[in-house]
């Protein structure tokens, strides 16, 4: 089966639909126009710039800028978990600990996915190790930003509940288990769903892709299911990490909530 190659008045029409959407925000005072149209200009120029990028690397493999891209995709995901915190730490920690956390789980998970299931030789192909990495990454990067930002905003709102509880000689362990559980449900509620839906009410990415290429429809699906196993571990690992270090931070070596320790996001 031939590959259809989409023209630029092919993804005009695209376009189009969600300017009349952006229109039709402003109409309704909704006030997200302005977000929906610089997320799809963000959006165009990211996976233009990612198709150059991506055509230069598979025509000859360069390790040096396969490792400088990773950590580009890596920095960026870091600053998207800490902006979407509505209380996020302060200092390094406030970027550091999501960043560690998605390093930790989703490069560990795509090398061993790379290594042990698919086998790649050698293992850093671009055309396997970046798409991979961009799936998992994305995914997890979602799960530990909500995984942390309920962390934070449960601790903050319940400072009162925390501290009575320490003060009746509670180890800080013990006087957040609660509110570490309820955030890592919280992160992993994502990935459940999608697993849950997958191949009823939707057809996911990866997949869809697969088959629109001309892929066999049952090996894409063979993918799309190790892409989604891959990422829940991912995604429940890292948050894990991040919750863990998270809950640690807001008590100091003496046990007592350092609530000072916590700034409120600007965005």
């Amino acid at each position: 089966m031939e590959l259809i190659h989409l023209s630029p008045w092919d993804l005009s029409i695209a376009a189009g639909l969600v300017a009349i959407l952006a229109l039709l925000s402003w109409a309704l005072h909704l006030g997200v126009e302005k977000r929906l149209l610089i997320a799809a200009a963000r959006s165009t120029v990211q996976l233009m710039l990612l198709g150059l990028v991506l055509k230069t690397l598979f025509a000859e493999t360069r390790l040096p800028l396969l490792g400088l891209m990773t950590l580009v995709m890596l920095g960026v995901a870091g600053y998207e978990v800490m902006a979407r915190q509505k209380r996020r730490f302060r200092g390094v920690w406030g970027y550091g600990l999501g960043t560690l956390s998605m390093f930790l789980s989703s490069f560990t998970i795509t090398l061993l996915a790379l290594t042990v299931v698919i086998r790649v030789k050698p293992w850093y192909q671009p055309q396997y190790l970046i798409p991979l990495l961009g799936m998992v990454l994305g995914n997890t990067m979602s799960g530990i930003a909500i995984a942390l930002d309920n962390l934070t905003r449960a601790a903050w709102e319940q400072r009162e509940r925390i501290e009575a509880r320490l003060t009746l000689g509670h180890s800080w362990q013990q006087a957040v288990a609660e509110l570490r559980r309820d955030a890592l449900r919280s992160g992993l509620i994502p990935i459940i769903n999608a697993m849950t839906t997958a191949g009823i009410v939707n057809l996911p990415g990866m997949m869809t892709g697969q088959i629109l290429a001309g892929s066999p429809p049952l090996e894409a699906a063979k993918y799309q299911l190790m892409i989604l196993l891959l990422i829940a571990a991912a995604s429940g690992l890292g948050s894990m990490a991040a919750v863990w270090g998270g809950s640690r931070r807001l008590f100091d070596e003496r046990e007592r909530l350092r609530l000072d320790r916590l700034t409120k996001s600007r965005r």
